[in-house]
Protein backbone atom coordinates (compact mmCIF):
# COMPACT_ATOMS: atom_id res chain seq x y z
CA UNK A 1 0.00 0.00 0.00
CA UNK A 2 1.07 3.18 -0.53
CA UNK A 3 0.17 7.06 0.28
CA UNK A 4 -3.03 7.66 -2.39
CA UNK A 5 -3.91 4.14 -2.96
CA UNK A 6 -7.80 3.99 -2.62
CA UNK A 7 -9.89 1.42 -1.20
CA UNK A 8 -13.13 -0.29 -3.03
CA UNK A 9 -16.24 1.18 -2.17
CA UNK A 10 -18.81 -0.72 0.12
CA UNK A 11 -22.09 -0.35 -0.07
CA UNK A 12 -24.21 -1.15 3.04
CA UNK A 13 -28.08 -0.97 2.99
CA UNK A 14 -29.53 0.92 5.90
CA UNK A 15 -31.98 -1.50 7.11
CA UNK A 16 -34.71 -1.35 10.33
CA UNK A 17 -33.25 -4.74 11.26
CA UNK A 18 -29.09 -3.21 10.92
CA UNK A 19 -30.14 -0.32 13.17
CA UNK A 20 -32.36 -1.78 16.05
CA UNK A 21 -29.56 -5.01 16.26
CA UNK A 22 -26.69 -3.02 16.21
CA UNK A 23 -28.08 -0.53 18.88
CA UNK A 24 -29.19 -4.02 21.04
CA UNK A 25 -25.95 -5.78 20.57
CA UNK A 26 -23.72 -2.25 21.69
CA UNK A 27 -26.10 -1.77 24.40
CA UNK A 28 -27.66 1.42 23.44
CA UNK A 29 -31.49 1.52 24.45
CA UNK A 30 -32.25 4.81 23.59
CA UNK A 31 -35.79 4.83 21.83
CA UNK A 32 -34.54 6.87 18.93
CA UNK A 33 -32.49 3.43 17.57
CA UNK A 34 -35.69 1.50 17.85
CA UNK A 35 -39.27 3.21 18.21
CA UNK A 36 -40.52 5.57 15.16
CA UNK A 37 -43.17 6.87 17.10
CA UNK A 38 -40.45 8.02 19.38
CA UNK A 39 -38.29 9.20 17.39
CA UNK A 40 -40.61 10.99 15.88
CA UNK A 41 -41.80 12.56 18.87
CA UNK A 42 -38.05 13.55 19.45
CA UNK A 43 -37.96 15.87 16.30
CA UNK A 44 -36.44 12.71 14.09
CA UNK A 45 -38.64 11.83 10.73
CA UNK A 46 -37.45 7.83 11.76
CA UNK A 47 -35.27 5.51 13.63
CA UNK A 48 -31.35 6.26 13.09
CA UNK A 49 -28.18 4.56 13.36
CA UNK A 50 -26.28 4.97 16.68
CA UNK A 51 -22.57 6.07 16.39
CA UNK A 52 -21.42 2.52 17.72
CA UNK A 53 -23.08 0.54 14.56
CA UNK A 54 -21.22 2.81 12.40
CA UNK A 55 -17.91 2.14 14.06
CA UNK A 56 -18.63 -1.34 13.66
CA UNK A 57 -18.77 -0.97 10.18
CA UNK A 58 -16.11 1.19 9.99
CA UNK A 59 -14.15 -1.18 11.31
CA UNK A 60 -15.59 -4.55 9.14
CA UNK A 61 -14.71 -2.32 6.16
CA UNK A 62 -11.17 -1.71 7.21
CA UNK A 63 -10.30 -4.88 8.33
CA UNK A 64 -12.18 -6.88 5.25
CA UNK A 65 -10.08 -4.63 2.89
CA UNK A 66 -6.14 -5.23 4.86
CA UNK A 67 -7.11 -8.83 6.30
CA UNK A 68 -7.73 -11.02 9.09
CA UNK A 69 -4.81 -9.98 10.68
CA UNK A 70 -4.76 -6.29 10.41
CA UNK A 71 -5.23 -4.58 14.02
CA UNK A 72 -7.13 -1.78 14.48
CA UNK A 73 -4.81 1.06 16.14
CA UNK A 74 -7.28 4.23 16.33
CA UNK A 75 -10.70 4.97 14.72
CA UNK A 76 -11.55 8.50 15.20
CA UNK A 77 -14.70 9.62 13.56
CA UNK A 78 -17.47 12.18 13.43
CA UNK A 79 -20.93 11.66 12.89
CA UNK A 80 -22.92 13.50 10.08
CA UNK A 81 -25.75 12.99 8.66
CA UNK A 82 -28.48 10.97 9.96
CA UNK A 83 -28.68 6.52 8.28
CA UNK A 84 -32.11 6.05 8.28
CA UNK A 85 -33.53 2.76 7.08
CA UNK A 86 -33.92 2.75 3.59
CA UNK A 87 -31.04 4.58 2.44
CA UNK A 88 -27.65 3.14 1.09
CA UNK A 89 -24.20 3.90 3.13
CA UNK A 90 -21.41 3.40 0.76
CA UNK A 91 -17.85 3.21 2.49
CA UNK A 92 -14.57 4.49 0.74
CA UNK A 93 -11.26 4.70 1.95
CA UNK A 94 -8.18 6.35 0.72
CA UNK A 95 -4.49 5.84 2.48
CA UNK A 96 -2.77 9.03 3.75
CA UNK A 97 0.01 7.75 5.22
CA UNK A 98 2.08 4.49 5.56
CA UNK A 99 4.71 3.83 8.34
CA UNK A 100 6.55 0.28 8.13
CA UNK A 101 3.48 -2.18 8.62
CA UNK A 102 1.29 0.92 9.82
CA UNK A 103 -1.59 2.50 7.63
CA UNK A 104 -3.49 5.38 8.24
CA UNK A 105 -6.58 5.31 6.05
CA UNK A 106 -9.03 8.83 5.35
CA UNK A 107 -12.84 6.70 5.62
CA UNK A 108 -15.97 8.55 4.39
CA UNK A 109 -19.49 6.87 4.69
CA UNK A 110 -21.91 8.79 2.64
CA UNK A 111 -25.94 8.36 2.23
CA UNK A 112 -28.45 10.59 0.54
CA UNK A 113 -28.51 13.08 3.04
CA UNK A 114 -24.68 13.45 2.63
CA UNK A 115 -21.50 12.63 4.75
CA UNK A 116 -22.77 10.09 7.51
CA UNK A 117 -19.14 9.68 9.10
CA UNK A 118 -16.08 10.66 8.49
CA UNK A 119 -12.67 10.22 9.95
CA UNK A 120 -9.10 7.95 10.30
CA UNK A 121 -8.29 4.59 10.51
CA UNK A 122 -4.91 3.47 11.68
CA UNK A 123 -4.25 0.21 11.47
CA UNK A 124 -0.93 -2.25 11.66
CA UNK A 125 -0.94 -4.74 9.14
CA UNK A 126 1.70 -7.55 9.97
CA UNK A 127 3.92 -8.61 7.20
Amino acid sequence: MKVGDTLPPLEIPVTRTLIVAGAIASRDYQDVHHDAALAQEKGSPDIFMNILTTNGLVGRYITDHLGPRAVLRKVAIRLGAPNYPGDTMTLTGTVTAVSGTTVEIRVVGANGLGHHVSGTVTAEVPA
